[in-house]
Formats: C-alpha cells, structure tokens, sequence
C-alpha cells in the first residue's frame, strides 16, 4: 500500500489494482471520517453497492462520499455529515471505495454501511449539531 498525496499517482496505482492511503480534507464525512485527521485505505471497486465509501471526481474535484442509491449506471453519493444536497456520478466514474478508516491513533476500522446513519437523515442536522457542540466543549475533533 502507498501513501500519496498526488491525484494522478493515486489514480495509477488505483488502476493497477493496488491499495492507496490518503487523508481526506474536510468535514463532509463527519462523525465517521475526520477531515485532515484520519486516513482512508482505498482499493479499485469490485463492484458498488449502496452504503460503500466511494471516490470520484466531480466538478473538478474528487469527493469522498457514501453510496446513497444506484440508479441504473448513476450512483448518488452524500456525504454523511452533509444534511442536504448530493453528487452523482456514472458508475465508470467511481475509482476506489474505503476499505479501511485509519483513526488518528492509529486504529484501523473496517467501515459500516451507515444504514442507520442514513435513516436518521431527518434528524441528521440536529444529531450533527449537538456533535460539534460537545466536540467545542470537550475539546474533541
């Protein structure tokens, strides 16, 4: 496995079947994915199925965001600590999904489906909310 930073090396070695570390940026993936703090180990997809962590550009840039539905050679994604709005790609697009969620100390963790997380959607704000509120007061990311 292969740590990089660079998009095209990443997408090379993603090609050629290896598995690829990186840490992502940024709070759409919260409570699951710390941005900047954890790291993903991704490999080229098998196949796709709803609930899967996927990697794929997307307007010029490439979003780490659960499988939220299929739609014939579409996949919608959203990001889990997204409350509204979602991406969709076709299914070639796809270059990797998360096999592995390395936890800023060091634990690696095979990642969920997230079913429940994406029942909860209606409420996913309020739930969002009070997570970052605790994090404030308990000093937590």
């Amino acid at each position: 496995m292969e740590k990089t930073d660079n998009s095209a090396r990443m997408e090379q070695l993603l090609a050629e079947g290896k598995q690829v570390q990186l840490t992502p940026v940024g709070s759409s993936m919260l409570p699951f994915i710390r941005g900047e703090v954890d790291s993903v180990v991704l490999r080229k997809p098998e196949s796709l199925r709803v609930g899967d962590i996927a990697l794929a550009p997307y307007q010029g840039r490439y979003v780490l965001h659960r499988v939220i539905r299929i739609e014939g050679d579409t996949v919608v994604m959203m990001g889990d600590g997204i409350v509204n709005g979602t991406e969709k790609v076709g299914k070639s697009a796809v270059l990797a999904i998360v096999t592995e969620i390395v936890k800023a100390n060091g634990r690696h963790r095979k990642p969920t489906r997230g079913r429940l997380w994406r029942l909860l959607l209606p409420v996913r704000r309020y739930l969002l909310k009070g997570m970052r509120k605790w994090n404030q007061l308990f000093g937590k990311q």
